[in-house]
């Protein structure tokens, strides 16, 4: 079976799934659009999602699954911003499980992330088990603590001191979920298209009235390849953890949205390089 297969009756030879290939592997024939390099097709879907007569179809990303945009949904800039800006790393959750649906569909909505290439390649675990996340966070605390003199992070004394002293839990603030992403051992896109995926878990769970944290202590510990953190989260053999990011239902909300640093751009015009 052919990669591209096109209706030539529907066909208007337009060239838009030429323009929007990513890796421009596509040219027109005298039959319509053609795939030159089929074996660099990335199976974004591009040129199946542009085409405006349904005429052509790709079986890495077929027709039949895409779900049809009757228009490119828009919401009002200041809506928008005040979203986008609202967004803050949730520390402090409620003593209530999410329900697992609502935790797939944070995770449905992160596999549509932007990936380099269209690579992909994730995997999750939830963890819901208070005990694994317990010790999870006696794990990173030891880790730490075995290395106060010299630490990997100015703050790690800090924690420490929170844990064994104050009984406060600055490791994964007693969040009662932690999803963690994987990704293969030899997939070097893993932390990057991990980043991207987290973002958009992060903005969907306001949606949902959750809040989120990535769990940036416990991440140290285990790209450090702690073997006892590793194996408590039964990682797959030939996997490794590429990011953990902490999920609840938020104890408090935020009244106001915070300030940030000025904005610095810097423009390179054509005028400024023609008088160089």
């Amino acid at each position: 079976m052919d990669l591209i297969s096109v209706n030539q009756v529907k066909c208007t030879k337009c060239g838009i799934c030429i323009e929007v290939c990513p890796t421009r592997i596509m040219s027109m024939d005298e039959k319509g659009p053609i795939l030159e390099t089929p074996d660099l097709c990335i199976a974004c879907g591009h040129c199946v999602a542009a085409c405006p007569n349904e005429a052509i179809d790709n079986s890495k990303n077929p027709l039949s699954k895409q779900i049809e945009l009757k228009e490119t949904p828009v919401i009002n800039a200041d809506v928008a911003e005040q979203f986008l800006r609202s967004r803050r790393s949730i520390r402090c959750f409620k003593n209530k499980n999410v329900p697992l649906n609502q935790l797939l569909k944070l995770l449905d909505i992160a596999r549509f992330a932007p990936t380099a290439s269209n690579s992909q390649g994730l995997s999750f675990i939830i963890v819901n088990d208070r005990a694994v996340l317990e010790k999870a966070t006696e794990i990173t605390v030891q880790w730490m603590e075995g290395q106060l003199e010299n630490p990997l992070h100015k703050s790690f004394p800090l924690h420490v001191r929170a844990v064994r002293e104050k009984g406060i839990n600055t490791i994964l603030r007693d969040a009662p979920h932690l999803i963690l992403a994987t990704a293969p051992i030899d997939f070097k896109n893993g932390r990057e298209n991990t980043i991207f995926s987290f973002a958009y878990l992060e903005l969907f769970a306001n949606i949902l009235g959750l809040g989120s944290c990535w769990a940036g202590l416990l991440e140290m510990c285990a790209f450090s390849n702690h073997k006892p953190l590793i194996e408590l989260f039964n990682i797959p053999d030939g996997k490794v953890l590429t990011g953990a990011v902490m999920v609840g239902f938020p104890k408090y909300n935020f009244k106001r949205l915070v300030e940030r640093n000025s904005l610095e751009v810097l423009w390179l015009d054509c005028d400024e390089m023609e008088n160089k």
